[in-house]
């Protein structure tokens, strides 16, 4: 489907266990065990959160003289559309895909198996979904209102660990 693939992430507290050399690195040598040329793949191991993911990547197919028009950005379920507001702010010229695992959510409760930390990270994430287009760090997208009612119900509950300091 694509010329180039580029993995690209350091660590986050909720991944540095599974992957202690990065996430970058980890996907890249799978996608080589699953027969993917290496020389398809491009590895940006350094970024820490989404904009540095689509940012450095830009950079390294920019350096590499690698012409993008398309970009398919897979991620966790729960995270595609900040990581398609936050690519149209940053990379507003090529057209965005976003694609993840196909899960139910529980069966994604079940691949991470603390159902806690699944709720905080979904409850953060649409945080960030809400927040950043007025940070400058991705475009606006329509929150529905059951959706935003949902969201501050699981504040009310607690689930707020993964929110953006204060």
């Amino acid at each position: 489907m694509f010329p180039v693939l580029v993995f690209t992430g350091a660590n986050s507290r909720t991944t540095v266990e599974r992957f202690p050399r990065g996430e970058a690195v980890h996907f890249a040598e799978h996608a080589v065990e699953l027969g993917v040329p290496e020389s398809a793949i491009l590895v940006e191991p350094t970024a820490a959160n989404t904009g540095q993911n689509i940012e450095r990547s830009r950079t390294m197919l920019a350096h590499a003289g690698v012409a993008v028009d398309s970009v398919l950005l897979v991620s966790k379920p729960y995270m595609e559309r900040r990581s398609y507001a936050t690519a149209r702010k940053l990379w507003p010229e090529v057209e965005v895909l976003c694609a993840s695992e196909p899960l139910t959510f529980d069966d994604y409760l079940k691949s991470i198996g603390d159902d806690r930390l699944v709720i905080d990270m979904v409850v953060g994430d649409l945080q960030r979904v809400i927040e950043y287009p007025a940070r400058g760090y991705a475009v606006a997208q329509h929150v529905p209102a059951d959706v935003e009612a949902a969201y501050h119900r699981l504040l009310a509950a607690g689930y707020d660990s993964r929110l953006l300091p204060t």
